[in-house]
């Protein structure tokens, strides 16, 4: 029951990852990076207008 649905999820994402190729799989993780630091330096920035 487990490995079907790993492999299930496995095939989920290869399908996705086939639709999308290696550029859409750089562009997705580096826009998510990006949000990342914005959210560091938000929180950041948004703390040192508190004090």
């Amino acid at each position: 029951m487990e490995n079907s649905q790993e492999n299930n999820n496995n095939s989920k994402f290869m399908k996705w990852f086939k639709r999308v190729g290696w550029a859409g799989f750089a562009f997705f993780t580096i826009k998510g990076l990006i949000w990342l630091v914005i959210f560091y330096f938000g929180a950041d920035t948004l703390q040192s207008c508190i004090k």
